[in-house]
This record gives C-alpha cells, sequence and structure tokens, in this order.
C-alpha cells in the first residue's frame, strides 16, 4: 500500500529512532510513562511502585527530585528501567503473585480464604450494614415488606 503524500512527508528526512521519540512517551515496565509530569509521579504510574519506592528509585539514579519525564536522557530512562526490573517486583509479575497468594489462601480453606471465596470483606469489617463494595449491589428479599410510619 503506497504513502499518502503526507504521511511521507512526515517521516521523510528522519530515522525511526526519531520517529519513535516525537511522541517522547517513557515506556517502563510495560506502562507508558506520561511525559509532563515530574518523573517521582510518574513512575508511580507503575503498578507496584509508590511515593517512596519512587523516591528511592530517584535517589539511586541520582536524577533530582524535580527533574519532568520529557527532560529525561534515553541513559536515564535506561537506567531507571534496569533498576525497577532487577530490585522490584511490578506489574504483571506482582499483580500474578497477589492473585496466587489469593488461591493459595482459598484452596487451604482457612478464614480468609473463605472470605475471598464468598466474595466478602477479609480484613475483620462489619457486614450487617456497609461493605457494598465488596458485597455488590443490594438485593430485594422476597416478602419483606417497608415499615410504613
Amino acid at each position: 500500500m503506497p504513502f499518502r503524500d503526507s504521511e511521507q512527508a512526515d517521516t521523510a528526512g528522519r530515522s525511526s529512532a526519531d520517529r519513535n521519540r516525537s511522541e517522547d512517551v517513557a515506556r517502563i515496565a510495560g506502562v507508558n510513562i506520561p511525559t509532563n509530569k515530574r518523573v517521582v509521579i510518574a513512575l508511580q504510574y507503575i503498578h507496584g511502585i509508590g511515593q517512596k519506592n519512587a523516591k528511592d528509585i530517584m535517589e539511586k539514579v541520582n536524577i533530582p527530585m524535580e527533574r519532568r519525564v520529557s527532560q529525561l536522557t534515553d541513559q536515564e530512562v535506561l537506567q531507571i528501567r534496569e533498576m525497577i526490573d532487577r530490585d522490584y517486583m511490578v506489574e504483571g509479575d506482582l499483580r500474578r503473585e497477589v492473585a496466587v497468594n489469593i488461591k493459595r489462601l482459598m484452596d487451604l480453606g482457612c478464614y480468609r480464604g473463605l472470605r475471598h471465596r464468598k466474595g466478602l470483606p477479609v480484613r475483620g469489617q462489619r457486614t450487617h450494614t456497609n461493605a457494598r463494595t465488596r458485597k455488590g449491589p443490594a438485593k430485594a428479599i422476597a416478602g419483606k415488606k417497608k415499615a410504613t410510619a
């Protein structure tokens, strides 16, 4: 399929690396990091990295806290990516481990596993009222009428 004139003009003088870098989106641990935010904030878009881990990564890689993602060099992005891959469990691996832990609890048949299996709160919260997030929308009970006052 031939290029349209506008597509050819857009990419004519650039290499493939320049075309990929034109969006300036840093991709770390399979997540597109927002470009206009500070790096400390942007790293928290990765599942498994919170405030503390983001600050630790910044200190270990020696990047100033006020630096923005769009100002990072390719070398700095590579250093951050390598450190996260080496030292932290993030994204898919972390989600998989949490799922395996929950499945293990359910297979054991312990109290927490039973609560997960039934879809009820696991950590001791009350269920007489509230707990709608875990229990889902309220179900009508047949034969029960509202009291008239």
